[in-house]
């Protein structure tokens, strides 16, 4: 190992698996006749409004506000399905999961994320690949407050500039950096591949 990394910390949609969340919103936007990008966002938007993201108020009022702010048709599980199903695990990135911890770096996910990423656990398991898993709607904070890359990193045990954090988004991303963690914007598993080796010797 390279440098000082002791924990890495992954994004879960887009990284370690498909973006469920933003094409399951496309397909509903355009099922609906609304344009895709402009649903997504205020979608996007509003999981974060209502506290669904962050645990403070359930799946049911979630879709309710969106259904009445957008005007989309379909059931709480028709609407749900259009998202879960589409986080597809990325089994070459579970592979590089096990490479680091066997390598005994400390394995984490960080992911903005609801009560679906339990039951995607239950169906497709892979928590068991990590020493932590934070979610959002469990921590009760979102990756929009940067405190909570020190709030894991605490709660780890190591400090921020020990730490190198995954994820697709790049607000994210320098939200990380901002607070002393190393980062990778991730892009593909190639590219990513590459990436790593700067931080850690496989």
């Amino acid at each position: 190992m390279t440098g000082t990394i002791k924990a890495v910390i992954f994004d879960f949609g887009g990284v370690l698996a498909e973006e469920g969340f933003r094409e399951g919103l496309w397909a509903i936007g355009r099922k609906n006749g609304l344009d895709p990008e402009e649903f997504r966002k205020t979608a996007d938007e509003l999981i974060h409004e209502t506290g669904y993201v962050t645990g403070r108020s359930d799946e049911s009022r979630y879709w309710d506000m969106l259904r009445m702010k957008t005007g989309i048709k379909g059931t709480a599980p028709e609407l749900r399905d259009e998202i879960v199903t589409r986080f597809v695990l990325r089994p070459e990135m579970i592979g590089l999961v096990d490479k680091l911890a066997d390598r005994g770096l400390i394995t984490a996910i960080l992911s903005d994320q609801t009560n679906w990423l339990d039951e995607i656990d239950r169906d497709t398991p892979f928590f068991r690949h990590f020493r932590y898993v934070f979610n959002s709607y469990k921590i009760k904070k979102s990756k929009r407050d940067p405190s909570v890359f020190r709030d894991i990193c605490a709660a780890m045990g190591v400090d921020p500039d020990t730490s190198l954090f995954i994820d697709d988004n790049a607000e994210n991303i320098q939200r990380a950096a901002n607070e002393g963690l190393k980062v990778i914007r991730f892009h593909t598993v190639d590219l990513f591949k590459r990436e790593i080796a700067k931080f850690v010797r496989f």
